[in-house]
């Protein structure tokens, strides 16, 4: 659970704090837990909320929500055959991204959520999180390549 609030919020004492917020809203909910899922699964949303909630608090940047500043999907391509970078490169080059841009790449790609899921979460638009995401792997590459001189 450190971990899902730590790719969100970028910083060990902010997820720390995340952590602690989330498990005393899990106790204190917790009557309200139905057994609908896991319940691992339901502390997890509470913490990605209690995340998303603390990047708002930070005033997170957030492009505009409207359709002027959709990107259009890329092609996907199977890059792991030469693959340049190591963990750890990529590891610290999403850490230098963006709040939001980290919360939506970190939402989809290590969490499994869609993006509808994430506009619901994060309160933004189903094509603003395609096009934050996009911009993430954009920001991410050029992050990367940066790093690789």
């Amino acid at each position: 659970m450190y971990n899902v609030g730590y790719r969100i919020v970028n910083n060990p004492e902010e997820a720390e704090d995340v952590l602690q917020e989330a498990f005393i809203s899990a106790f204190r909910n917790l009557q309200h837990y139905r057994g609908d899922s896991t319940f691992g699964a339901w502390l997890k949303r509470i913490v990605i909320n209690k995340a998303i909630n603390y990047l708002h608090k930070r005033k997170a940047e957030r492009m505009p929500d409207d359709d002027r500043w959709d990107v259009p999907e890329e092609e996907s391509e199977n890059i792991l055959d030469s693959f340049p970078f190591t963990v750890e490169q990529v590891r610290n080059a999403i850490e230098r991204l963006p709040d939001g841009y980290r919360a939506v790449l970190s939402l989809y790609l290590l969490e499994g959520y869609d993006h509808a899921e994430i506009g619901e979460i994060m309160g933004i638009t189903e094509s603003t999180s395609k096009s934050q995401f996009n911009r993430a792997k954009k920001k991410l590459r050029d992050l990367l390549e940066e790093g690789k001189i």
